[in-house]
């Protein structure tokens, strides 16, 4: 009988079977990067969801890009549904938590931007109402998956199903996923001349500042209608 591998090798196993077939979402990370450094430096909007160790996978991606990745550049629009808590609390209480990315869809989504939903399972009840939410509402509505064929992928306009039964190699390659995409949106704004040329602005240091006047302390009282002399309390 051979010996059990230990949890290492057979993370890494996982892993490197994964990453052949991983290898073919090139063109689609390069085309969605560039979708997305047209419309987000226009004045669009990305917005993304996930539950779990997915919607800490999609915050980190939109920290990337109000943020950066490598060099400064302008700041881009990206939320993470699922970090609004009083808005995601209420509208779980209110509606059902099935509604809770939903409803903000409908709220914040404006046609022509993207809906970016991530979900190892390609199941989760709440990512599939919010990708009808997105759809009816005119977004582009992608996905990172796991396996395809899953329920995600098929209402979403398109997916990266990650060809892994491990949910946790899934999570590593959607993070890899995500660091590509932001790679791409940023070469894609480096080949804009109005983009490549941002300057950020300067906050100016406390030796900066304007002079002012002396400041008084105290009441000023202006007496015979501002023809006497102030007197300073």
């Amino acid at each position: 009988m051979m010996p059990a591998r230990n949890p290492l090798e057979a993370h890494l196993t996982h892993l490197a079977d994964a990453l052949p077939p991983y290898r073919r979402f090139e063109p689609l990370l390069a085309r969605w990067g560039a979708a997305l450094a047209q419309h987000l430096t226009a004045g669009g909007r990305l917005l993304v969801a996930g539950n779990g160790g997915s919607a800490a996978e999609a915050q980190h991606l939109t920290a990337e890009l109000v943020g950066k990745l490598r060099e400064d550049r302008q700041p881009l629009s990206a939320i993470a549904l699922h970090a609004e808590t009083s808005a995601l609390t209420a509208i779980g209480n209110d509606y059902g938590y099935e509604e809770v990315f939903a409803r903000q869809v409908r709220a914040h989504g404006r046609p022509d931007d993207v809906l970016l939903l991530l979900s190892t399972s390609g199941g989760s009840a709440n990512l599939l109402a919010a990708a009808r939410a997105g759809r009816q509402a005119g977004l582009r509505c992608w996905a990172f998956t796991g396996p395809a064929p899953n329920p995600l992928a098929d209402a979403c306009h398109e997916a990266l199903a990650v060809d892994c039964p491990d949910s946790q190699v899934v999570q590593e390659l959607h993070l890899v996923s995500s660091h590509l995409l932001c790679e791409y949106v940023e070469r894609a704004m480096a080949e804009q001349p109005a983009v490549a040329a941002y300057v950020a602005p300067v906050v100016p240091a406390a030796s900066d500042a304007p002079a002012v006047g002396p400041v008084r302390a105290g009441v000023e009282v202006v007496l015979d209608g501002g023809a006497g002399r102030p007197v300073e309390a």
